[in-house]
């Protein structure tokens, strides 16, 4: 990854803590950048953005350690997305409920335009881009 990389995982990540871009936004500036996904760890409260060429950075996670829920709740985690994704709530308030929702972290694909949320025993709720193509795309065989 390089410096210019490292620099808008950095400012983007931080705006975002600062409930001061939204999501949209965020992808933008991340595709524009050549970043291809990031995960954003709960547990750990890091960040790791990636790009294709398998370059990857880690940037501090500077938000309310809210503490993660027992049980995960795909409903909740929902809930936030949709108020997020209406306005009604930035980042940080976002944080607070996918916590309290017993998410553990999400992975945000970039390219596959979907983030993909993680509860502790494993379970996984899978929210698209507004406008994305579902269809599963497959590897061919070899």
């Amino acid at each position: 990854m390089n410096s210019e990389q490292t620099r808008t995982a950095e400012a983007c990540a931080a705006l975002s803590a600062q409930g001061k871009i939204h999501f949209g936004e965020l992808v933008a500036r991340l595709t524009h950048a050549g970043i291809e996904r990031y995960h954003a760890d709960y547990t750990r409260m890091e960040n790791t953005f990636y790009t294709p060429n398998g370059g990857s950075c880690v940037v501090p996670m500077e938000c309310d350690a809210t503490p993660i829920g027992e049980s995960f709740s795909s409903e909740g985690v929902q809930a936030a997305v949709r108020q997020a994704q209406s306005g009604e709530i930035m980042y940080p308030q976002f944080t607070r409920q996918a916590r309290a929702a017993g998410c553990v972290g999400y992975f945000v694909q970039i390219t596959g335009k979907c983030v993909q949320y993680f509860g502790r025993k494993g379970e996984i709720h899978t929210e698209w881009f507004p406008g994305a193509d579902r269809t599963p795309q497959q590897t061919p065989a070899s």
